[in-house]
């Protein structure tokens, strides 16, 4: 399909947008690291889950660390398809499998930022399209954006599936809600998305085979990737709940979490405790203006249940702000919210927030950095 034909001159300015903030971030590590005597390079694509996708790539899976408590740490747990684009990436160009997976989450990242701006601009025009892209790249945690990591791949995958179901090409949001499940366990929420839409789309009407067929592609990412797992571990359809439970992963309804904020709030970390709680309202009440906004039933599906499992796990708590990265409908009641003001104070605040997640994102790196 011609580029035309997806809106790239139309998307420009989007994704200019997006690259201008996601280069902010990048020159702010670079100056943060040449100060501190830290390599942006290996924050970016040699630590924390970086390590493991890169190890899937060279050595395929079956890697697992036993820790002292007797957990097991299995890279199981991590879906294939950004190590396999790692390695074809890596095989024509000599690039170690981190430097590859950078190349990826590039890549990625654009393809993102286009389907974010294709959903807002399908929904409230070119203006908030714009503006979305752009708060979506200056979110606290949008350095991730720019690591070897998944959820640049996720989100694109999610958004442009999103956008096919609102449209009614189901080839492919199924083909790329598929895509997604190959990529994280959060794919169940496009899955969801598509099928919500299809079976709406169906009691307007609409009656087609292509629409069945892509309501069957949607889960077979995901399912494959289960049961090859189940396969592997001899543990059938119960075998990658429990890879995820010897990284101490779980769903629990969230009491695990509540319980980890009541700590903090119990000790001196008070304060700490009272941003998580204050964190958890503004999804919540950024939830609700998005029900208020009227936003298509499958936007909703697949917003809800992103956050859902990202605020209802029960382990690594320091990750829900990264979890949550996918979950981009939260940000069209603010993207829309720009778009009606002058162009000047929308830029300004947009640059300003920006900037404060550029610095943000040099600090968290080069401290805790992501789980």
């Amino acid at each position: 399909m011609p580029v035309e034909d997806l809106g790239f001159r139309r998307a420009a300015p989007a994704l200019a947008v997006f690259a201008a903030v996601r280069l902010l971030g990048l020159a702010v590590l670079a100056a943060w690291g040449a100060a501190v005597g830290s390599s942006p390079h290996t924050l970016l694509s040699a630590r924390w889950d970086s390590l493991w996708y890169a190890r899937i790539a060279a050595e395929g899976y079956g890697y697992e660390v036993v820790l002292p408590n007797g957990d097991v740490h299995s890279n199981l747990a991590f879906f294939p398809l950004l190590p396999w684009l790692e390695r074809l990436v890596a095989a024509p160009t000599g690039l170690s499998y981190g430097s590859a997976g950078l190349v990826v989450s590039v890549v990625a990242g654009l393809a993102a930022a286009w389907g974010v701006f294709a959903v807002a601009d399908l929904l409230h025009g070119r203006r908030a399209g714009v503006y979305a892209a752009g708060v979506w790249a200056a979110l606290p945690v949008g350095v991730v954006q720019s690591m070897a990591y998944s959820e640049s791949l996720f989100t694109a995958m999610a958004a442009w599936a999103l956008y096919g179901a609102l449209r009614g090409r189901w080839l492919t949001a199924g083909l790329l809600a598929a895509g997604a499940g190959l990529t994280r366990p959060v794919g169940a929420a496009v899955v969801a998305a598509v099928w919500v839409a299809a079976v709406l789309a169906h009691r307007r009407g609409e009656r087609s085979w292509r629409m069945a067929a892509g309501m069957l592609l949607a889960p077979m990412g995901a399912a494959a990737y289960v049961l090859w797992v189940g396969a592997r571990t001899g543990d059938g359809l119960l075998g990658y709940l429990d890879v995820q439970g010897g990284w101490g992963n779980g769903f629990d309804g969230g009491w695990a979490f509540a319980r980890f904020i009541g700590a903090k709030l119990a000790s001196s970390a008070f304060l700490a405790g009272v941003g998580l709680i204050a964190g958890v309202v503004l999804v919540l009440w950024l939830y609700a203006l998005c029900v208020r906004q009227r936003q298509p039933a499958a936007l909703l599906v697949y917003c809800g249940i992103v956050v859902a499992l990202a605020l209802c796990a029960s382990g690594y708590f320091g990750s829900k702000p990264r979890l949550l990265l996918p979950a981009f409908p939260l940000l069209l009641p603010a993207a829309v919210a720009l778009a009606r003001w002058r162009t000047g104070r929308a830029v300004a605040v947009l640059g300003a927030v920006a900037l404060a997640s550029a610095v943000y994102g040099a600090f968290w790196l080069n401290g805790s950095g992501p789980p």
